[in-house]
């Protein structure tokens, strides 16, 4: 039913109605006020302040708890990482960090308890979950409508492309093997109704090839005739004995997947014709997902927790490589730190916590992610550091 919007006020936030009348105009019925009980001394002044703000704006106020870790054991690590967000170290935090452990996933009877001067509010998250109607099934990718002749399917016009560029690739005719590989691949692209990616596919090394850039195909896809006829890969499956299944098949249910590299000098002219093809509603540089390793988590740790820094240059040189899933005391103890020491082992365990949690956002070099709709209805879109790029925040 479209988006629905809960405003999550700042612990001293003013001008509360005005937003949420704002808000209302967009969205009619689509608002809600949210409202957190964290034990902070002020929690019933404070929420008679939200109810009024709410009623003003004839919005609903909604139960939350605004959680931030899923048990209260983890405070210590929020703190942490707050550390590492607002770069000081935990002595320095202050009032940067949270008074208690609150903000963790709560029982429903708490959560009651809590709000019991408040029912309506606990009424009002009961409805609210019931408002998103989802199922995976929905996230079903439609591909990009791309222009085709009057009259024409993505289908037919395909199958009219191969047609007209199977000389180029087969100046004395095409050998009964690549017609019959033609014919296998197109009822399968046809079945799965494929055939509007493969002509996106084909316009973008399309376009490269009329601005004389160079490209090329690989992986799995120089097993299909329909990519090398195509132009797409330069690998003739038929004088190479290659299988169309290792690139599609039907036991496997998967999307195709064609890998395309482009020269390095000018690929930031195809990323901007994408751009321009598609236009930035519906396309985006997909984003990779930086995680903490071993070294990068002792590093940050331990500045957070206030460890001078030839100490924590020593704990993180005792990690090699960059996927470790651990941090052992033997490391440690090799780089000829004491790990019994109060401080080291502190730093150590919460560095190991950290691992594989998010660090921040890259862009991936070339991952795109084109759609038939808004993209922004799907997932959020950031403005790059780099001038003219936009990119999604999935991980590639």
């Amino acid at each position: 039913e479209g988006l629905l919007l809960i405003v999550m006020p700042e612990r001293r936030s003013q001008a509360l109605t005005p937003l949420l009348q704002r808000l209302e105009d967009v969205r009619p019925g689509a608002v809600w006020l949210g409202a957190a009980m964290h034990r902070r001394g002020d929690d019933r002044r404070r929420m008679a302040r939200l109810a009024a703000a709410a009623d003003a704006a004839r919005v609903p106020l909604l139960a939350t708890n605004d959680v931030l870790y899923h048990d209260p054991g983890q405070r210590d690590l929020q703190d942490v990482l707050t550390c590492i967000r607002e770069g000081v170290t935990i002595h320095e935090a202050g009032r940067r960090l949270l008074s208690n452990a609150e903000r963790h996933l709560k029982p429903a009877e708490e959560m009651v308890r809590l709000f019991a001067d408040a029912p309506q509010a606990v009424a009002e998250t009961i409805e609210f979950l019931r408002r998103p109607i989802f199922d995976l099934k929905e996230l079903r990718y439609e591909y990009p409508e791309e222009p085709i002749p009057p009259g024409q399917t993505p289908q037919g016009w395909l199958e009219a492309l191969l047609r007209e560029r199977t000389p180029i690739r087969y100046p004395d005719g095409a050998p009964d093997k690549v017609k019959a590989d033609l014919a296998k691949e197109l009822a399968y692209i046809a079945e799965r109704d494929l055939a509007p990616y493969f002509l996106t596919i084909h316009d973008i090394v399309r376009v490269a090839e009329d601005k004389g850039i160079l490209c090329q195909g690989r992986g799995s896809a120089a097993n299909s005739a329909v990519c090398y006829v195509l132009g797409i890969t330069s690998v003739d499956p038929a004088h190479n004995d290659l299988l169309f299944e290792r690139f599609l098949s039907a036991d496997r249910h998967e999307p195709p997947d064609i890998d395309v590299d482009f020269e390095h000098e000018r690929r930031e002219e195809i990323i901007q014709h994408i751009y321009g093809r598609y236009t930035r509603e519906r396309a985006g540089v997909a984003a990779t997902v930086i995680r903490y390793r071993p070294r990068s988590a002792i590093r940050e740790v331990g500045k957070a927790l206030g460890l001078t820094e030839d100490v924590t240059a020593r704990l993180a040189s005792s990690q090699w490589g960059s996927y470790g899933t651990s941090i052992p005391d033997r490391d440690i103890t090799q780089a000829g730190m004491a790990v019994e020491n109060q401080e080291i082992r502190r730093a150590v365990d919460m560095a190991a916590r950290l691992l594989g949690f998010p660090r921040h956002l890259s862009q991936h070099v070339g991952g795109f992610i084109l759609t038939r709709g808004r993209l922004d209805e799907l997932v959020p879109i950031g403005n790059a550091a780099m001038p003219d790029r936009t990119f999604i925040e999935w991980d590639k």
